[in-house]
């Protein structure tokens, strides 16, 4: 049986034996804290630092979402990810979905140890995403892409309708994130659920194609749709997801980055 969303951003101190490491996740396009909470705290329990931001125009209303660029997006998770960098030795980033694109974004544009995906968007498949931009004014939005949940009984708290003016933005924000991924050094775990009906194949092909400098390990989900955070496999995700991190920054080259990843973003 599901429960009242929780749309409030999380946060948790380092309390761990080892390396002093901190992880950045980030829900996905018109969800909220509420749909990756369990894999936050799963880490928090694990020792690592970490923080959960609410991006920009989500866990309020639809309208609000429509108000919002890409930058705000990025700059949200860009913001947590400087708390952690101030107070750890590595920082790793996770994202579900449209947040598995700002984590790679992260990854290009910041010195991460590692990136965690959970059926990471990168495309848009549907044809009217080119037109959107002029869409925009005479269709405000769209029915709501939420709830891809094998599990029954789960709801992540996204919103009811899609602004198409954020869809738009996010548009522009994968694209200007495919052409920043041969930047990426740190090695990238992907969760990849089997069926999924938000995102398809096509944003992973685009991964792999632009992901010339970095190491690229696919992990499938047979028993979970596109939120994968909140169904079946959400334990495999888990202990995976602590599991990588140990081994990136306890490995035999710890935190690596490329002397060419750049300390800002290009926005």
């Amino acid at each position: 049986m599901s429960t009242a969303a929780d749309h409030s951003p999380f946060s948790s101190p380092f309390t761990g034996s080892g390396p002093r490491t901190g992880v950045v996740v980030s829900h996905g396009f018109t969800g909220s804290p509420h749909g990756v909470r369990a894999w936050a705290e799963s880490l928090a329990a694990a020792g690592y630092a970490v923080r959960m931001p609410l991006l920009p125009g989500h866990g309020t209303s639809w309208q609000e979402l429509a108000r919002t660029r890409w930058q705000d997006w990025h700059a949200g998770l860009d913001a947590a990810y400087l708390e952690l960098a101030a107070e750890c030795d590595h920082v790793v980033v996770a994202g579900l979905s449209m947040g598995g694109a700002l984590a790679l974004r992260l990854a290009a544009t910041r010195p991460v140890a590692g990136a965690v995906l959970v059926n990471p968007g990168l495309v848009i498949d549907d044809p009217r995403a080119p037109l959107a931009g002029i869409l925009k004014f005479v269709l405000k939005s769209t029915p709501a892409i939420a709830n891809d949940i094998l599990k029954e009984g789960v709801d992540e708290g996204a919103y009811p309708r899609t602004p198409v003016a954020a869809a738009h933005e996010l548009n522009k924000m994968f694209k200007d994130t495919l052409r920043l991924l041969p930047r990426i050094t740190a090695p990238v775990r992907v969760y990849r659920s089997t069926v999924d009906h938000v995102v398809s194949d096509a944003s992973l092909a685009a991964l792999r194609r632009g992901l010339s400098n970095a190491p690229l390990e696919v992990i499938r989900l047979e028993n979970s749709y596109h939120v994968a955070t909140m169904d079946n496999d959400a334990p495999q995700i888990f202990r995976g997801t602590a599991e990588f991190i140990k081994s990136v920054v306890e490995g035999p080259n710890p935190g690596a980055a490329s002397a060419s990843q750049k300390e800002t973003a290009d926005d």
